[in-house]
């Protein structure tokens, strides 16, 4: 990130837009005046690109922060629902799309609020049955048959694309994160997923985002996935990242075996989960504590993993 795209205070990302609790109160009461009066509550998370507030007992409202991630609103709208009756686990349900108003400039939305606590606040109670219970969903949604799904762009970050488009910011984030990870080890790691064959197959659904911070659970096991921006159709080794950001090893053996993917995709999954560490490294630094040390783990695991 460049020094004049630098966030300003409290904030993650350049451009980054004001929400706070006034603002989704007008946005509510202006659209929905039938849920003005519930209380909201902001909800405290990790994530990057949106506030989330809860809403009554039974809703919760998800705004952009960014204008990146604004064209994820009508995609999750439209796909989540269509997508949800083919998985084994939940997937948020949206119950209603706001319009831009009271000087926020983007669509949000109002999901219904789904239980549990992220593995992050609450880990799983058995990893190897968090590793079946992973591969059946990827299997699942990968097996979707849904035309039409968005191909991976800007919408999701290009998650799903052939690993050498994220060639030239992995070797930015390496050069940023000199004297303070392996870059010689990382930069080897990364040039053998390079050297891996791309994805032949036809595209397939993938979510694009499988990290603890996305991992429901209760009662110590998973029990759903969210957030969906990362929402496209693509390479299937994108959605393999899981196994080295959140699985240890033993479990992801288990995972793999589940799945019976091909070796290419398996490091593929590999270079997937390796460059998101990297490219987050130095970008979180100073403003995301939580993503700084999953990446550092992720990133322990892949090398591990490579040496």
């Amino acid at each position: 990130m460049s020094d004049d795209a630098r966030p300003a205070a409290g904030k993650m990302h350049a451009g980054e837009h004001d929400i706070d609790d006034g603002l989704v109160r007008m946005l509510i009461a202006g659209q929905f005046p039938q849920w003005a009066s519930l209380p909201l509550s902001r909800v405290a998370s990790a994530g990057t690109d949106h506030a989330l507030y809860r809403l009554g007992d039974e809703m919760s409202v998800r705004l952009p922060r960014v204008e990146v991630a604004a064209g994820q609103v009508e995609k999750e709208q439209r796909w989540l629902p269509l997508l949800a009756p083919h998985l084994p686990l939940a997937i948020p349900t949206p119950l209603a799309q706001g319009a831009p108003a009271e000087g926020y400039p983007w669509a949000w939305s109002v999901y219904r609020w789904q239980p549990g606590e992220n593995a992050i606040a609450s880990p799983v109670s058995d990893l190897h049955l968090a590793a079946l219970d992973l591969a059946g969903f990827v299997e699942a949604l990968h097996r979707v048959d849904l035309a039409g799904g968005p191909e991976p762009g800007r919408h999701n970050f290009f998650r799903g694309v052939p690993l050498a488009h994220r060639d030239a910011s992995v070797r930015s984030a390496l050069a940023a994160l000199a004297g303070t990870i392996d870059v010689p080890a990382a930069a080897r790691a990364w040039d053998a997923a390079l050297a891996t064959p791309a994805w032949q197959g036809a595209p397939v659904w993938i979510h694009g985002d499988l990290h603890a911070g996305n991992l429901l659970v209760e009662q110590g096991r998973i029990s759903g996935v969210i957030d969906w921006g990362g929402l496209a159709v693509g390479d299937p080794a994108c959605d393999l990242m899981v196994a080295w950001n959140f699985l240890d090893a033993g479990a992801r053996e288990a995972f793999r075996a589940a799945l019976d993917v091909d070796d290419a995709t398996w490091e593929r999954g590999r270079g997937w989960a390796l460059s998101m560490a990297l490219i987050a490294l130095p970008y979180y630094r100073e403003t995301n504590p939580v993503i700084v040390a999953s990446s550092m783990r992720t990133l322990g695991e892949v090398l591990a993993a490579s040496s």
